[in-house]
């Protein structure tokens, strides 16, 4: 049995040691191996973690049940990914509060270089339905991957949608791999396997209860660029997963319905409260997104550093991706520099403040 990867989902089964405190924990010792080595006095010193759950760390034994899901995900094929792995999605690992380990099961990259959530209601109106399908054919021609969470309405026809327009889709569940809910959707789900992937941060036997759905949502605003939501009424799954979005510094966009629409009622909202941008088609988000193809060859932008000779290392590393394209998203900073958010914040303001670069709608940044 892969020791490192039993002391990984022990580490998430432990009470009081949620992944925030993983993460704190994975700062200071490096691995989960070396946490659970750690003698008492060393965790009670870390800042959050103090007595009580160095105690809970200390006294932990219970590995049965964790050799039992191993064994499972080695014959289901189902991959574990710690948050230390290359292949853990790394737009989730800018969110405070990301899952520590995920399971995954699938053929599809989660870090594609573009990738957008839709969400809303599980009652479409033909309306919704109609645009939902419209703007997944659309997206899927500028080839961008296509999140939800295979719930009924506007997640299961963004998902059929997505496999008849053969781009990648991938669900996010409220439970295990061992059960597709609805049990309506499990055809779908495995049509996604071929297409994409399931992806959840619950371990088998574990139930879809209805407080695991606003964890899932997390995840399915984590891991995107952008979250679209297409007709939600005024509470509900879909709100939750545009007020995360917002949280994590992604952007929000809605399909706006008719004013007095109860099905629209949510979308309109969060356009008027300026938590989210109207969108009316594929076009607007790719340039919201800064996604436009180009024609013919851009000329080379003229990069002003030499006017400020002195840069940080961070600045460099950020203004080196400014050469080669002159405008880009703040999501790609992070992605492509591997910075902490932190850091790329700091750097991109200095570089305003030396009007080097300037900000535009929707986290978009170009060389002036």
């Amino acid at each position: 049995m892969p020791q490192e990867l039993m002391y990984q989902i022990a580490l998430t089964r432990i009470p009081l040691i949620g992944d925030v405190i993983v993460k704190k924990l994975l700062e200071h010792f490096g691995s989960a191996g070396d946490i659970f080595s750690a003698k008492k006095h060393a965790l009670e010193k870390i800042e959050t973690v103090g007595t009580v759950r160095a105690a809970a760390l200390c006294s932990f034994r219970d590995f049965g049940p964790i050799s039992e899901e191993i064994a499972f995900m080695e014959k289901y094929r189902i991959q574990p990914l710690f948050c230390t792995d290359p292949a853990y999605p790394q737009r989730l690992l800018h969110c405070y509060d990301s899952p520590a380990m995920l399971y995954y099961k699938g053929n599809t990259t989660l870090n594609p270089a573009r990738i957008v959530n839709i969400v809303g209601t599980r009652h479409p109106t033909a309306y919704g339905r109609s645009v939902c399908e419209t703007l997944v054919k659309e997206l899927a021609a500028a080839n961008i991957t296509i999140v939800s969470g295979l719930a009924y309405g506007i997640d299961i026809i963004a998902h059929k949608t997505a496999l008849k327009a053969q781009t990648p889709t991938i669900g996010v569940l409220a439970h295990g791999l061992d059960r597709i809910y609805p049990p309506a959707h499990k055809q779908i789900a495995a049509d996604m396997l071929e297409q994409g992937g399931l992806l959840t941060d619950f371990t088998s036997q574990t139930q879809p209860d209805r407080q695991n759905f606003p964890k899932r949502n997390r995840i399915v605003a984590g891991i995107c660029d952008a979250t679209i939501v297409i007709e939600s009424g005024d509470r509900g799954g879909s709100l939750i997963t545009a007020d995360l979005a917002n949280g994590y510094n992604r952007d929000v966009m809605c399909i706006p319905g008719r004013l007095h629409d109860p099905q629209s009622a949510g979308c309109n909202a969060l356009i008027r409260q300026n938590k989210a941008v109207l969108l009316t088609g594929a076009g607007d988000l790719l340039e919201l997104m800064g996604w436009q193809e180009k024609n013919g060859a851009e000329a080379a932008p003229v990069a002003q550093t030499g006017l400020f000779p002195v840069l940080t290392a961070e600045e460099e590393l950020i203004m080196a991706l400014f050469r080669e394209k002159s405008r880009r998203h703040l999501e790609e900073l992070y992605l492509q520099t591997r910075l902490s958010g932190s850091q790329v914040a700091t750097a991109v303001f200095n570089l305003e403040m030396q009007s080097v670069l300037r900000s535009l709608p929707g986290q978009l940044y170009e060389l002036v």
